[in-house]
């Protein structure tokens, strides 16, 4: 993966809340450190998040991204 973001905070997912449009998606990025971001559930879906995977949180201006190898 590329990408020109510079805030890439690497963790693991511990919650995953699926909605019928959204979907909340919470990662450890620390010990008891979490970030959460607000995804299409599409997105989520696409990507075949699951609690206990290994994600990205990218952060650009004021938004929180979620990206997988």
């Amino acid at each position: 993966m590329k990408i020109s973001a510079r805030n890439v905070l690497t963790g693991k997912i511990v919650k995953i809340v699926k909605g019928p449009v959204t979907t909340e998606v919470t990662l450890e990025i620390a010990d008891g450190v979490q970030i959460v971001s607000t995804i299409t559930s599409t997105s989520a879906e696409s990507m075949n998040l699951v609690e206990g995977g290994k994600a990205h949180g990218v952060i650009k201006a004021s938004s929180v991204m979620i990206a997988t190898d």
